[in-house]
């Protein structure tokens, strides 16, 4: 509980709708742009969730590696780097059970004796974990920071909820239009490789992108990548 006692519940709503107000205008100015998008999430975490003072947005790789994609300190990075080592953490229970952790006195909590001891020598007091997506093997969590026990209340998860909602939602955006970009370039590409071997060997499309395939498949290499370098160097990489 903050100093001073709980805020009214009218309070935190009007808090809740002013920050997801503020939330999804930034998201949507960093639409289709993923690191971006990552790093106004966590800023606008540390800076509207109450009582928070650090956040990342972690991915979780093969359920095992932690790695940090965007923070506001090198705090969250040592913490990621702790979980991955000793493979325990609230970060990992998050994404592994697809549900909110709360820490709310990091230097005594039983959850995870070895991250706990160490956490807290590393400074912080209380954590929130939300899971924030779920693609194929890839999961995702917001992790926010404080160095004091028991500051992450009742009203610092109401408002992280609805943040790693709107959070999620604009990742996924972001990832699908970049997703859409990497296809519309890869058929460029491919159009323009096959049109060069088109038109040099009098061949058909069909063809032509056996060609590419075939080369392909020689060099270990995948087929835009091949098509690339023709289309760059007018050259297929074997040289044919």
């Amino acid at each position: 509980m903050r100093a001073g006692g709980s805020r009214p519940a009218e309070d935190v709503r009007e808090n809740v709708g002013d920050v997801m107000s503020r939330a999804a205008r930034r998201l949507q100015d960093e639409h289709g742009d993923i690191e971006a998008t990552l790093e106004v999430i966590t800023s606008l975490a540390a800076t509207t969730v109450p009582n928070v003072e650090d956040c990342s947005i972690s991915y979780v790789v093969g359920r095992r590696r932690v790695e940090p994609r965007a923070a506001t300190s090198e705090l969250p990075a040592k913490l990621d780097a702790l979980q991955s080592q000793i493979q325990q953490g609230p970060c990992l229970d998050a994404v592994w059970e697809h549900e909110v952790v709360r820490v709310d006195d990091v230097a005594h909590e039983p959850r995870w004796p070895r991250f706990a001891v160490r956490a807290a020598e590393l400074g912080v007091g209380s954590m929130l974990c939300f899971p924030l997506f779920v693609t194929g093997e890839q999961l995702g969590a917001m992790n926010l920071y404080s160095r004091t026990p028991h500051a992450l209340d009742e009203e610092s998860e109401l408002v992280a909820r609805m943040l790693a909602a709107h959070a999620a939602i604009a990742l996924a955006g972001a990832q699908h239009e970049v997703h859409l970009r990497l296809g519309m370039d890869s058929r460029d590409v491919l159009g323009q490789a096959k049109g060069i071997l088109m038109e040099r060997h009098k061949i058909t499309g069909d063809q032509a992108f056996g060609v590419l395939v075939r080369a392909s498949q020689e060099l270990n290499r995948k087929v835009v990548e091949v098509a690339r370098e023709l289309s760059e160097t007018g050259v297929l990489p074997d040289g044919q």
